[in-house]
């Protein structure tokens, strides 16, 4: 099984590469800098895995980069059986406070990179009539965060266009499938804050700092994101796997109180929960 991953450099996409490799999946792990994958191969040596690795060098908002890799993972191997779209970044600052470039600087890396890269393999899936693609969307594509307007606009455009992918393609053998998680110990949330748009006098800023105080809180009590590693694994061998996978602590309870509770009462309980 050929299994393509983006954003392998670090988080979900670095522990996919790895547990796929182990389950004797060939792995192509693509990032942006490929100087950066000693921590992939460490760990996948550990498991007798890191010769079952290919570093591609991709950035996935480069069209042509995109359209090479694809292309020669698929002249080397002959075929391409997962793609798991997974790079992506949280851009954090209120609505008002994020520059317009800024805004679509995240949807490009976030969005419209997933839109390519499926476009790329799809046909090669149809030739096979099988395959799978994974888009990694977040908790954040099902329900909106102050402070993360951005982020949760890209993912919400991924989960939308996700549906209509599973069912177009489901006559073709083609899996498609939205892996939902909450927060995980990984960086995505420390590079949002580092990204964030903010200015001392920002009439949010009292909003802005209860929003981020509890993102932090959350990413320090979050479970290990090997969970998500395994459970993305796990989909390669499922022969009709849900459209959905919401995964983490509180994930499924909070999905269910924004769909039973009326707007005004949910909206109640995000602000008492930020404390503003």
């Amino acid at each position: 099984m050929v299994t393509f991953i983006t954003g392998a450099s670090s988080g979900f996409g670095l522990l996919t590469a790895v547990e796929c490799a182990a389950r004797g999946h060939r792995v192509i792990a693509a990032m942006r800098d490929p100087d950066k994958k000693g921590r992939l191969f460490e760990l996948a040596g550990k498991r007798q895995a890191a010769d079952r690795i290919d570093i591609c060098r991709l950035d996935v908002t480069d069209g042509e980069a995109a359209a090479r890799a694809v292309g020669d993972a698929i002249d080397r191997y002959g075929r391409l059986d997962v793609l798991v779209n997974n790079a992506g970044y949280a851009q954090g600052g209120m609505a008002e406070d994020v520059p317009l470039e800024a805004w679509r600087a995240q949807m490009e890396t976030n969005f419209f990179a997933a839109v390519r890269l499926v476009q790329l393999v799809v046909p090669h899936m149809r030739k096979q009539r099988s395959g799978l693609i994974v888009n990694v969307s977040s908790i954040s594509g099902r329900l909106g965060l102050p402070g993360f307007g951005p982020y949760c606009a890209s993912k919400f455009a991924l989960e939308g266009f996700s549906e209509a992918l599973r069912l177009e393609l489901a006559p073709f053998g083609i899996r498609v499938v939205l892996v939902e998680p909450g927060a995980y110990r990984t960086d995505i949330w420390r590079k949002g804050f580092e990204l964030a748009h903010a200015s001392p006098d920002s009439p949010y800023r009292e909003l802005a700092e209860a929003v981020f105080r509890q993102a932090r809180q959350s990413a320090e009590r979050a479970p290990d994101p090997a969970e998500v590693a395994r459970r993305i694994a796990n989909l390669a061998d499922q022969p009709a796997p849900p459209l959905r996978l919401p995964l983490g602590r509180g994930v499924r309870s909070t999905l269910a109180a924004r769909s039973l509770l009326p707007w005004h009462w949910y909206e109640r309980l995000i602000r008492r929960v930020l404390g503003v």
